[in-house]
This record gives C-alpha cells, structure tokens and sequence, in this order.
C-alpha cells in the first residue's frame, strides 16, 4: 500500500517514514505542505494519507477538507497528525472527516495501532 507522509519539518517525515519501514509499509511518499500533498494525490492514487495539522501555506487540516470535498480523493484514509491535544482540534477533523488522530511524540506502536484501527484490522 503506498502512504503520503505531510509534514513541512523534514526530521518528523524522516521519522514516520522509519516508522512505516518497521511497520513493514515500503512504497512512502512525501509532500512538505498540503498543495504539495494534493497536487500528488491528484497523479497518484494513495492507500492512506498521514498529515501533519500546522503547515503553510495549505494545513493539513485544510488538505482534509479538500480531499473530502474532492469525489475522486474523498474515500482516502486520512490521520491527523498533531502536537496538539486540543479537543476543539480533534473535534474540527472528526467532523471534517478525519479517519484518525495521533498526537506527537508517538511510537511504531501507536503508530501502528491507528493504521489498523483505520483499516478494521
């Protein structure tokens, strides 16, 4: 399966692309921001999408509400990835269509844990 990673700090896509290495998952993608990360999803058809929330120009939140609004990308798994734990943030992406949230620092497990809980495994 081949998974976007959206982070605009270079060390955190370094790092859950490790993660997604360990997690067996080979075929890793990479956008800085959200424009960049839709202008791919556009080309490429991605099994899951893995966002960070505070970017710019385009937030991940921001790329969430364009994928969901857009018909061809709209049934895209989507995890939020945050290093806040605001409850009106997870509120927002829940209702924005979010499949699921991980609130930084996490581990290949935690990791992990959402991948499966998104995909019923």
């Amino acid at each position: 399966m081949s998974v976007l990673v959206v982070d605009d700090y270079k060390t955190m896509i370094r790092i859950i692309r490790n993660l997604l290495k360990q997690l067996g998952f080979e075929d890793v993608d990479e956008a800085a921001d959200g424009t960049e990360a839709l202008g791919k999803m556009k080309e490429r058809r991605y099994g899951l999408v893995i966002s960070d929330w505070n970017m710019e120009p385009m937030t991940g939140y921001e790329l969430l509400k364009q994928v969901r609004s857009d018909a061809s990308l709209s049934k895209t798994p989507f995890i939020m990835v945050t290093a806040e734990s605001k409850t009106e943030n997870v509120i927002a992406a829940k209702k924005a269509g979010v499949n699921n949230y991980i609130v930084k620092p996490f581990n290949a497990q935690t990791l992990k844990g959402k991948i499966e809980a998104v995909f019923g495994v």
